[in-house]
């Protein structure tokens, strides 16, 4: 999705047309310094998932508040 829009994994845009700009907002907040953020809440019972998508080139894209996950074992 964030390739569609010309979205790098950092969350900086750098697409090369006005069209991936249009609707942008229906799947990206922009952030401070013009930085976006997907509209997302991942939840997970494990927390390891998190933890993968944390570490993930896209992984940085993420606001810490997106990730929800219950207790290991849950």
């Amino acid at each position: 999705m964030s390739q569609e829009h010309g979205i790098t994994p950092a969350g900086n845009y750098e697409g090369d047309n006005d069209n991936q700009l249009k609707r942008i907002n229906v799947y990206f907040h922009e952030g401070q310094g013009g930085r976006y953020v997907p509209r997302a809440v991942l939840t997970d019972l494990e927390p390891g998932t998190m933890d993968a998508i944390r570490a993930s080139p896209a992984g940085g894209m993420f606001r810490p508040d997106n990730f929800v996950f219950g207790q290991s074992g849950a």
